[in-house]
């Protein structure tokens, strides 16, 4: 690959700044408390399946866009109606977990460090809305926080992607999206940013296929490696 010279770091935030099943599970386990694990995993894997799929008709045109926080709360009273609740307050309050999502232990420390050298920009599918409300309960630091509601879709849609290349007002090559998932980073690379897999726990990790420029073990990883490259270039 070519040398790596960028201007701005992109980040993803769900799964790969905060943990998104654990905030789940929380919210799940308030809902039907003692449920046992199983139980909590297999109403997670609904949650997860049900925003998956909606996402996905979305992006097919088959529904038209609602903000994530409209499919947070389908999701929520799909779930409460598989566990047996009925409570509307419960629902609601379940909706809004996706909004207390504990960063990784290497996010914010990852974050000031990368931050010392680029301007940060997030990057989420997560609304406006929620977006405030998940950088607030984890303690993300941005330079601009950018949601998908700006262009109603989802990752990974090529708009998406196009909010970062204009709001840093930058070409694409000089952008380095970071994600723990291939699938988002493929979609990056599409519209001709530079990319870097970050691994964690149920992520979306790379195939075999798969040409992603950097591949870090966490975020001080990532800004060891960025900090080397920008060495190298000088």
């Amino acid at each position: 690959m070519s040398e790596l010279e960028i201007d701005a770091v992109v980040l993803d935030v769900l799964g790969t700044l905060v943990d998104e099943p654990a905030g789940l599970r929380a919210g799940i386990r308030e809902l039907a408390p003692s449920p046992g694990d199983p139980a909590t995993e297999r109403l997670l894997s609904l949650w997860q399946r049900y925003i998956g799929r909606e996402q996905r008709r979305i992006l097919d045109g088959v529904r038209p866009y609602v903000p994530s926080d409209e499919l947070d709360l389908e999701a929520a009273q799909f779930v409460a109606e598989d566990a047996g609740v009925d409570d509307p307050t419960a629902v609601a309050a379940l909706a809004l977990s996706g909004r207390r999502l504990p960063p990784w232990p290497d996010t914010v420390a990852g974050l000031a460090r990368l931050a010392e050298a680029f301007p940060l920009i997030g990057l989420s599918s997560a609304s406006r809305t929620a977006l405030l409300g998940l950088n607030a309960h984890a303690g993300l630091r941005w330079h601009q926080a950018l949601s998908a509601e700006d262009v109603r879709t989802y990752k990974p849609d090529p708009a998406v992607y196009q909010l970062a290349v204009t709001v840093s007002g930058r070409p694409p090559e000089r952008l380095l999206l970071v994600a723990a998932h291939a699938w988002d980073l493929r979609g990056a690379q599409r519209l001709g940013l530079r990319t870097a897999y970050v691994a964690r726990p149920g992520g979306d990790p790379p195939t075999a296929t798969d040409r992603f420029d950097l591949h870090a073990a966490d975020l001080s990883d990532l800004a060891d490696q960025l900090g080397r490259a920008r060495g190298s270039s000088d």
